[in-house]
């Protein structure tokens, strides 16, 4: 059967089940080897020849519902760039990709400013500034000598996601032991980048972010994962992979976004978005301005979109994550925001979490290298 073919049947076979999701439809493709011109939807207005205005951000993200103003008053999207990873995205840029807009995490702002590669953004110009959440404002290195670098947009966690038929807490409380549980050798699954990973053991092992850089601290956190490698059946950055392993019962428990327990309880999978008695992890991405940005305009447009109440309902109500926009929680149902484990106040949800805070450069670099070398056997 041709890659054509098989391509159209996973999709009427997903789409029959009223489940294909965007990173679904995405990684089916790319599965078959079918490029996304090969596929007659309305959305493909959001690829690669959008408006002359680049915007570079996770995968997932480069979709045309995150930008409905900037559409309704450009006529179409602006032209999308995938990245997998903000180590990925900023090597890619050092080595002389130019973008309008790029899509970083806030714990990556100090590494992404030392590059030199970002201009200020003039939230003068930003019609939805003064509805963000004004505690997401100033978060560490987002605003330098007065000037806002880091405009944030999606807000979110990163615990474990747990199969409640196959784990047994045995009378205890959720904890991240459950990651290093000999009970559940090679049906763990955890995510690749230590962006994630390493922050979260610091989180079991009490270790206050601000103290993770002390030789003795970098040494707990590699000796935890060291003693958690031979338990783990799967290191990746696709949500997507650990969301099927956990359907299918290969996983028992997996580090994922609270993104992933949404996907699967509305597919009648038994899962639960575990509330560690340590803590969880939260995170904040949003958007720079790259200081080649061919036309500011656009640039301005693309931010002032994703921080839109129209960008905000798509990213509560279809992704499951927090959203900068204050407005965007009254655009979704009380009852929804409760089967997403989200509040109409979300200062409390925030409040509530642990952020990642900027680390060093050469720390960051540090870091990298060891959970590679952890992750390789080493």
């Amino acid at each position: 059967m041709s890659n054509k073919k098989i391509c159209k049947n996973m999709i009427k076979d997903k789409l029959a089940e009223g489940n294909l999701s965007r990173r679904d439809f995405t990684k089916i493709l790319g599965a078959v080897g079918v490029g996304i011109s090969m596929v007659p939807m309305s959305s493909r207005m959001a690829n690669a020849a959008g408006s002359d205005s680049t915007y570079y951000t996770w995968g997932g993200y480069d979709i045309p519902e995150l930008f409905e103003p900037y559409i309704a008053k450009h006529g179409e999207a602006p032209t999308f760039s995938a990245f997998g990873g903000g180590e990925e995205a900023l090597t890619k840029m050092m080595g002389g990709y130019v973008v309008d807009v790029a899509h970083p995490c806030n714990a990556s702002i100090p590494r992404w400013m030392a590059s030199g590669m970002f201009q200020p953004i003039d939230t003068s110009r930003l019609s939805n500034w003064p509805d963000v959440i004004p505690s997401l404002k100033n978060l560490d290195g987002a605003v330098q000598d007065g000037n806002t670098f880091f405009t944030p947009m999606d807000w979110g966690s990163t615990s474990m996601t747990y199969r409640t038929d196959l784990v047994d807490w045995q009378g205890q409380e959720e904890s991240w032991s459950l990651l290093t549980d000999e009970r559940y050798k090679g049906k763990i699954g955890i995510i690749a980048s230590a962006g994630d990973t390493w922050w979260c053991m610091a989180i079991a092992l009490g270790i206050p972010f601000s103290e993770m850089e002390t030789d003795e601290n970098h040494e707990k956190v590699a000796a935890l994962l060291r003693k958690q490698r031979p338990l783990v059946r799967e290191y990746t950055d696709d949500m997507t992979t650990l969301e099927q392993m956990l359907a299918s019962g290969e996983l028992v428990a997996a580090m994922t976004w609270n993104s992933s327990p949404v996907a699967l309880k509305g597919q009648g999978v038994p899962v639960a978005y575990a509330n560690p008695k340590e803590g969880v992890l939260t995170w904040v991405c949003g958007a720079m301005l790259h200081k080649d940005a061919k036309d500011l305009e656009l640039a301005h447009d693309i931010i002032d979109s994703l921080l839109s109440t129209e960008t905000g309902h798509f990213m509560i109500n279809d992704y499951g994550y927090g959203h900068s926009n204050n407005k965007s929680f009254a655009t979704v149902t009380p009852e929804r925001l409760a089967e997403l484990s989200l509040s109409t106040n979300p200062s409390e949800i925030l409040d509530a979490g642990k952020f990642q805070i900027p680390l060093s450069e050469a720390y960051t670099s540090k870091m990298n290298e060891t959970f590679e070398e952890i992750k390789a056997g080493f």
